[in-house]
């Protein structure tokens, strides 16, 4: 049955996502943000109402109202920046969301997170979902996200069931972040591997992150789904030198161009972070200690209970996911 689904950052890569996905599905998708709703997605059929996560509760009140869920995709995702701005925006920005959806007689809840918020800097081989630990996160995005998941779990129950899903590494056609900066830096000649480059890592195709999130929102009050973490993935992991080349050539750029000792480059980004942070310098650095660790770092995840939780699983293989960024960008299909 179609429902009216609330998503606050809708012109993020993953909330534009979900949006196409909720719209596939038949649901009246309302974007909620600070700005208007792109108009790729209003053509879709997508609405926009104004508000501000970390605004007056108010505001998301009235942008909820008649809605039968939520889904909340909105969040600072850089890689550097002051801790009390990712506080802000991810932890009390959660917060206001969540008690706006209460107020306004939401059902349905689902928090777009991160694994990161589970990663302790330890390789991750066919992990589950493992608990958000904010003292144990690697980075001031990880930590808040963390921070912001506990207080999503801790709001499930009879009258709002709570759902949270963490798409890993997210890639592909119309993404700003990842993809554009792996393609940005092949151009320029500067993309290069930590490490040996041979980490397994799994990653997911923009459209199957979308997709799980619609899921979750449907399947949210069964057992199993509300009140739990679900690590999502295309479950199919590849060496950290075989996705940025595969990347590269579809924007028909080179491949990574040399290798950066992993303490070298962690230790590097330990510095830049700093510079960065202490000059106020915007966008991000080259490489932080974070990005070091994910790109030098094993971590790939069971995707079985995900699967049978949500009935769902990705209909966008990497090798098709490739090709249709590829046919977008330009470039040549790469190949295995």
């Amino acid at each position: 049955m179609a429902e009216r689904i609330a998503v606050t950052g809708a012109s993020g890569v993953v909330g534009a996502a979900t949006v196409r996905s909720l719209l596939a599905r038949g649901d009246a998708v309302v974007g909620v943000q600070r700005g208007t709703v792109p108009e790729s997605l209003q053509r879709a059929g997508a609405t926009g109402q104004s508000a501000d996560i970390t605004g007056p509760i108010e505001e998301l009140q009235r942008a909820f109202i008649g809605c039968d869920a939520v889904v909340h995709a909105a969040a600072r995702v850089d890689m550097t920046g002051p801790w009390e701005d990712f506080e802000r925006v991810n932890v009390h920005g959660t917060r206001n969301v969540l008690q706006a959806a209460r107020l306004a007689g939401v059902r349905t809840f689902v928090m777009v997170s991160s694994p990161s918020v589970a990663h302790a800097g330890h390789p991750l081989v066919g992990a589950g979902a493992g608990r958000a630990d904010p003292d144990r996160a690697r980075s001031h995005y990880a930590r808040s996200k963390a921070m912001a998941e506990l207080l999503a779990l801790e709001a499930d129950g009879l009258d709002l069931a709570v759902a949270v899903v963490r798409p890993h590494l997210v890639w592909g056609v119309g993404d700003s972040q990842l993809t554009a900066r792996i393609i940005d830096r092949a151009r320029a000649g500067r993309l290069v591997v930590i490490g040996s480059g041979a980490a397994l890592i799994d990653t997911t195709y923009v459209d199957n992150a979308g997709d799980a999130i619609a899921a979750a929102v449907q399947r949210a009050h069964i057992d199993g789904v509300h009140g739990h973490p679900l690590v999502v993935s295309n479950g199919e992991p590849r060496t950290v030198t075989e996705m940025l080349t595969r990347i590269a050539a579809a924007a028909d750029a080179p491949g990574p161009r040399a290798a950066v000792p992993y303490v070298v480059a962690r230790a590097g980004g330990h510095v830049l972070e700093r510079v960065w942070e202490r000059t106020g310098r915007e966008g991000d650095p080259p490489v932080t200690a974070f990005l070091a660790e994910q790109l030098a770092t094993a971590h790939w995840f069971d995707q079985r209970e995900t699967r049978t939780a949500l009935e769902w699983t990705p209909r966008v293989s990497l090798d098709e996911g490739f090709a249709r960024l590829a046919e977008w960008l330009g470039g040549v299909a790469p190949t295995s």
